[in-house]
C-alpha cells in the first residue's frame, strides 16, 4: 500500500511541475516583458536589421502610396522605383531610430489590445516609420515621395479572432505575475525537504536516499514542463501566424520570434538543468545504495 501512495505522489510531483513550469514562465515573461516598456522595445529594437522586417515595411509603405499616384502604364515601373527607394532606406540608422520610436508607441497600443474589446487585432502601427521615410526621400529628391500618405499603416501581429481567443489568456497570466514561477521553486524544495523528513532526518540514511530520490523526480518534472514550454511556443507560433495576411507573415513571424526568444532561451535552460538535476541525484542514489557506509569498513570487518 506504501509503495503505492508513494509511487501515486511521485506521479503528482512531477505532474504539477509539468504544469507550473510552463505556466510560471509565461505569467513571468507577460509580466517581465510583455508589459514593460523598455525590455519590449529591446527585445524588437534589433529586428530594424531583420531582412524580412525590412521587406514587409518597404511593400506595406510602397502599397500605401501607390494607392495615391497613378502613373499610368509606368504604374509598375514607378512602384519598383519607390519599393527600391524605401527599402534602401530601411538599411539607414535613421529607420533604426524610427523602428524603435514605432515600437516605443505601439507597445501601449499592443498591450492595451491584449486587456481591450473584441474584433481589435495587435498590431504595430508604421505612421511613424512611414513619417521619417517620406522625410528622408523628399529630401533626397525622390520622385512621388510626397505622396507617400503618413497614415495608420500597420503590421497584423495577431488577427483580431486570434486575439479574441488569447485575451483571456493573457489577463490569467498577467494576474499571476512572478508568483507562479516562485510557487514552482517553493514546491520543489518541499518535495525534497519532504522526502528526507519522511526518511527520519539528520543522521539516517534513508533520508538522503529518499531526498536523492525527490531530487530526481524534482528534476524530471522540469525537464518535462520544459518542454511543454516549448512545445506551447511552437504551437502558438504556428496558430497566431497562419491568421497574418500573407504580405506581412514574414514580419509578424520575427517580431513574434523575438519577443519570445526568452521564453525559448528559458525552456531550454531548464531542461538542460533538470536533466544534470535527475542524472546526478539517480547517479548519487546508486552509490549511495550501493556503498551505504560510504565506503568505510564497519566495526566487524575483517581487515588485513
Amino acid at each position: 500500500m506504501r509503495t503505492y501512495l508513494s509511487a501515486a505522489c511521485s506521479a503528482v510531483l512531477v505532474v504539477l511541475l509539468a504544469v507550473l513550469v510552463p505556466v510560471g514562465a509565461l505569467s513571468a515573461w507577460v509580466d517581465l516583458e510583455i508589459d514593460n516598456t523598455d525590455r519590449y522595445v529591446a527585445a524588437v529594437g534589433p529586428l530594424a536589421d531583420d531582412p524580412d522586417v525590412q521587406s514587409t515595411v518597404a511593400g506595406l509603405i510602397t502599397d500605401g502610396a501607390m494607392q495615391q499616384i497613378d502613373a499610368g502604364p509606368l504604374q509598375g515601373a514607378v512602384r519598383d522605383f519607390l519599393h527600391q527607394a524605401v527599402l534602401s532606406f530601411t538599411t539607414t540608422d535613421a529607420f533604426q531610430d524610427a523602428w524603435t520610436t514605432a515600437n516605443r508607441t505601439a507597445h501601449e497600443a499592443v498591450t492595451a489590445a491584449l486587456n481591450g474589446r473584441t474584433g481589435e487585432a495587435v498590431t504595430i502601427d508604421l505612421a511613424p516609420v512611414t513619417a521619417q521615410v517620406k522625410r528622408n526621400l523628399e529630401e533626397n529628391g525622390v520622385p512621388f515621395a510626397d505622396r507617400i500618405p503618413v497614415q495608420h499603416t500597420d503590421i497584423t501581429l495577431i488577427s483580431a479572432d486570434r486575439a479574441d481567443q488569447l485575451r483571456q489568456t493573457f489577463r490569467l497570466l498577467r494576474s499571476g505575475s512572478v508568483w507562479p514561477a516562485v510557487a514552482t521553486v517553493v514546491l520543489a524544495v518541499l518535495a525534497v525537504a519532504g522526502a528526507w523528513a519522511r526518511g527520519g532526518g539528520p543522521g539516517r540514511r534513508r533520508s538522503g536516499t529518499a531526498a536523492l530520490g525527490a531530487l530526481a523526480l524534482t528534476g524530471l518534472g522540469f525537464v518535462l514542463g520544459a518542454l511543454v514550454l516549448r512545445a506551447v511556443v511552437a504551437v502558438a507560433r504556428g496558430r497566431v501566424l497562419s491568421e497574418v495576411p500573407g504580405d506581412e507573415t514574414a514580419g509578424a513571424a520575427a517580431v513574434y520570434d523575438a519577443l519570445t526568444s526568452s521564453l525559448r532561451v528559458t525552456a531550454w535552460t531548464v531542461c538542460a538543468v533538470g536533466l544534470v538535476v535527475t542524472v546526478g541525484a539517480l547517479l548519487a542514489r546508486r552509490r549511495s545504495r550501493a556503498f551505504p557506509g560510504g565506503g568505510r569498513a564497519g566495526p566487524g570487518a575483517d581487515v588485513r
